[in-house]
């Protein structure tokens, strides 16, 4: 049997939002995978499926530029949240954002780049580890680009300007007037950063994510004891469900809660007497998907959970 430590289980709470002992017994019940145990709470109505905050498990900052109908998103990972409030560090990741509008959405492109000063991005990355004394990472960068129209930034939870822990960026295409885009795109960044779409459209939803819903969807409607064409029809109607929560076009507007995005956009077109379409958009969040071990949890786990190891 897997040994489960409390901080495995701190993290499985927080990515579920799934209580402790529950935590602890999808752990042991699934061998400790991480994965495994958030479906397997999933099936048993015990998490959602959109507990994304709680995968933020890495520091630094998500740095976002423009320059005309452009813009770059770069995250820059470090050890600690000390560091992503140090000058030196937050100068260097606002640099690299510039830098990303010339060199693209390739991070080793990126890190080959010329830096400010002399030598290389990641040249430079390498003395501020030295100086600084933690470590960092360049872990992602994506560009956006229109023809005609703005690429508006957002940062929630701004450190600096341009510097936070979510970066946003929405590119409009069209030949609606300026601050008809500026003014739209500023509101779609914020529901961006609030809904966490995990693409544009359904049809760009990876196969893999959809695979894994109609997995999950099949085993809890199985348990309902239904004739088989029906279970069928739960599980349809579970994943075209997921897939209208998850695609940005579909999902429903945060600031009014009833307005699908793909309408939102139309109406500002309408009302702004020009085209407007939404091509693309970044939200970078500051170390999604990244696992951290933390032990500041352990003590309450292991008095609340009796048998789990510290």
């Amino acid at each position: 049997m897997a040994d489960i430590t409390a901080a495995a289980v701190k993290d499985l709470r927080e990515r579920s939002g799934a209580g402790m002992m529950d935590c602890k017994k999808a752990l042991t019940e699934n061998g400790g995978d991480m994965e495994a145990a958030i479906d397997w709470l999933r099936t048993k109505g015990l998490a959602t499926a959109a507990k994304k905050s709680g995968r933020t498990a890495a520091e630094g900052l998500v740095g976002v530029a423009v320059e005309g109908l452009k813009g770059a998103a770069v995250e820059v990972n470090s050890e600690t949240d000390f560091v992503a409030k140090n000058e030196q560090f937050q100068d260097f990741v606002r640099t690299v954002s510039a830098l990303a509008l010339s060199t693209g959405s390739e991070i080793a492109e990126l890190a080959a780049a010329g830096y400010p000063g002399g030598g290389t991005v990641i040249e430079k990355l390498t003395s501020n580890i030295a100086t600084i004394g933690e470590n960092q990472a360049l872990r992602r960068a994506k560009v956006v680009e229109v023809s005609q129209g703005a690429v508006v930034p957002y940062v929630h939870n701004a450190a600096a300007p341009g510097l936070g822990k979510i970066g946003v960026l929405v590119a409009l295409e069209g030949d609606a007037p300026a601050d008809a885009m500026t003014a739209l795109g500023k509101q779609l960044a914020m529901h961006i950063a609030a809904a966490f779409p995990q693409a544009l459209n359904e049809a760009d939803l990876d196969p893999e994510l959809i695979e894994r819903e109609r997995a999950i969807a099949t085993e809890k409607a199985a348990e309902s004891g239904k004739p088989a064409n029906i279970i069928e029809k739960m599980v349809e109607g579970s994943v075209a469900k997921f897939r209208k929560e998850n695609a940005l076009l579909s999902q429903v507007f945060v600031i009014d809660n009833k307005t699908p995005i793909a309408q939102v956009v139309a109406a500002a077109a309408k009302a702004a007497g020009g085209s407007i379409v939404l091509k693309d958009y970044v939200r970078f969040q500051l170390g999604e998907g990244i696992e951290k071990a933390t032990s500041d949890f352990a003590a309450e786990v292991a008095a609340a959970a009796g048998t789990v190891k510290a």
